[in-house]
Parts: C-alpha cells; structure tokens; sequence
C-alpha cells in the first residue's frame, strides 16, 4: 500500500474509532459492560501502531459486534478475553477480535 494509501486508511480507522464511542455510550447495559466495550476502544487505537490493517479490521468487527447485539456476558466482563497482543500480555475484549 502507498504512503497516501496507508494515510487514508489511518485517517479512516481514526474517525472510525471516534465514531464507535458514541454508540457505547449510548449502550443501555451494566456498567462493567459498557467499561470493557469502552476500554476495548484504545486498544484497537494502539493496534493501529503496529499493523494498521488489521486494526480497521479489529474495528469493522467491533462495530459490526455493537449493531448485533454481541456484547460480554453481564457480571463475567474479566474473564471475556480476545487473542493476545503481540508482547504476549492479555487483552480484554467484549468479543473474539
């Protein structure tokens, strides 16, 4: 991908990114829900650092998880756990990313 392609695709994933908040926000369940899906947010943020497409692929998920209703399981937020990064330390995740 060209330099004018990978800054189209970061602009993109960062308004994306920004966009996604507001429907969590929205979200009518338990706290500790809306605290995983919110905290899930930065973490796509940070994948983008390393492997940008992947990242807007992480996000295309995540919203397309928010519009079906996929959400963690109320009172198990800690135990919903994604892949690991790749440091190898767990990432909390509302849903298989």
């Amino acid at each position: 991908m060209g330099h004018d392609g990978q800054l189209k695709l970061h602009a993109a994933v960062a308004d994306r990114s920004k966009e996604a908040h507001t429907p969590v926000r929205a979200l009518q369940v338990p706290e500790g829900v809306r605290m995983a899906l919110t905290r899930k947010l930065p973490v796509i943020t940070a994948a983008a650092k390393h492997d940008l497409t992947d990242a807007a692929r992480r996000l295309e998920r995540f919203s397309t998880g928010l519009d079906e209703g996929r959400f963690p399981p109320k009172g198990n937020v800690e135990d919903v756990t994604g892949s690991r990064n790749r440091c190898g330390t767990r990432v909390i995740s509302p849903f298989r990313v």
